[in-house]
């Protein structure tokens, strides 16, 4: 069997989670031939990875050579400086300003906020990218629409974003061959993953760049906070007590690493019944305002729980891109007040 041959076959192996073959990614150092065996020299970031492919190698070729030997290489990895706060780096020089989107905890509406804060700042005129950083829980794609599309590499070989209502977005969830794939990394996988997404994805100039962080204060959030000189934050709780003592360890994270906190988005600050439009305080009242009392950090704005808010999330259309000026109204609010807190309005 010729080398040309191998190769053409090891196109079929796809590297996981990223819908390309490991040909065309350049990680087939080497293939020799010699009598029945064969020796391919493959370089990757990730052990585990290699296994996997190190596997499909050897069931390619099993019926034709009777020892094949697959190497690892480990190739050269971008340097991630872990040490200090005080000095970030800057992998995204491309944004004039970075937004970090965060909460103590999930299910408080971050994402929703997330996009519908990337979107209005897109109408005002802005370019803008997001990076879904949620890398557990990739919901952005579903918000924007575009779910169903799958990552594209351009000529020279950098990622190109997805984009939809103005603005380019980059999600794991963009790289799984389906919806319900689940990312079981350790988290210094992921954050590599999102060192890549900051470097060797196709952005452009931007004014923003809005990260879509997990929830918690584990190593993501410390990682953005070491690579990127972040201009400000946006931390989203609800008014429930549980939420709140959550969200206070994050917001002592970010003082404690000197990250600026723009404000607090106190979101299903009340329920609003659809048929009735009386508002209920189902998750409590005035904890957004109590924290911001507590850290001296602006109020940025409040957000009902209404299922038009929910609908148009579920359905990719951002409350903010809808004809309901009333769901407009909170989202551009908010922008409005996180743009006066950083001194652009």
């Amino acid at each position: 069997m010729k080398i040309e041959v191998i190769k053409g076959l090891l196109k079929n192996i796809i590297y996981p989670n990223l819908d390309r073959d490991i040909v065309s990614l350049e990680l087939i150092k080497d293939i020799k031939i010699k009598n029945k065996t064969l020796r391919i020299e493959v370089l990757s970031s990730n052990e585990d990875i290699f296994h996997s492919i190190e596997e499909q190698i050897k069931m390619l070729f099993k019926d034709d050579f009777e020892e094949i030997e697959v190497r690892f290489l480990t190739t050269k990895q971008n340097s991630i400086n872990y040490g200090n706060t005080q000095t970030p780096n800057n992998r995204a020089p491309y944004a004039k300003h970075i937004i970090a989107v965060t909460s103590g905890k999930g299910g408080v509406g971050k994402s929703t906020v997330s996009v519908n804060l990337a979107v209005s700042l897109a109408q005002i005129g802005f370019s803008v990218g997001l990076l879904d950083a949620d890398v557990y829980g990739p919901n952005i794609p579903r918000m924007l629409g575009i779910a169903q599309e799958k990552l594209q590499w351009s000529k020279d070989d950098k990622m190109i974003p997805s984009e939809n209502y103005g603005i380019k977005v980059m999600s794991v969830g963009l790289t799984t061959p389906s919806s319900d794939t689940p990312l079981v990394w350790r988290s210094s996988v992921a954050v590599s993953a999102l060192i890549q997404f900051l470097e060797d994805v196709a952005w452009g100039e931007l004014d923003f760049l809005i990260i879509d962080m997990p929830p918690g204060t584990g190593d993501i959030q410390l990682t953005m906070a070491q690579e990127l000189p972040i201009t400000s934050s946006v931390i989203v709780t609800t008014p429930q007590l549980i939420s709140c003592d959550d969200v206070s360890r994050a917001i002592m994270m970010f003082k404690d690493i000197k990250v600026p906190i723009g404000g607090i988005v106190e979101n299903m600050s009340t329920f609003m019944a659809p048929d009735t439009k009386k508002e209920y305080a189902i998750f409590g009242s005035g904890g957004a305002q109590n924290l911001c009392d507590t850290y001296d950090i602006k109020l940025l704005g409040k957000i009902p729980l209404t299922m038009d808010i929910r609908e148009t999330s579920d359905s990719g259309r951002p409350a903010v891109a809808t004809d309901n000026a009333i769901q407009k109204g909170y989202y551009r609010e908010i922008t409005k007040n996180l743009l006066l807190e950083m001194g652009l309005l």
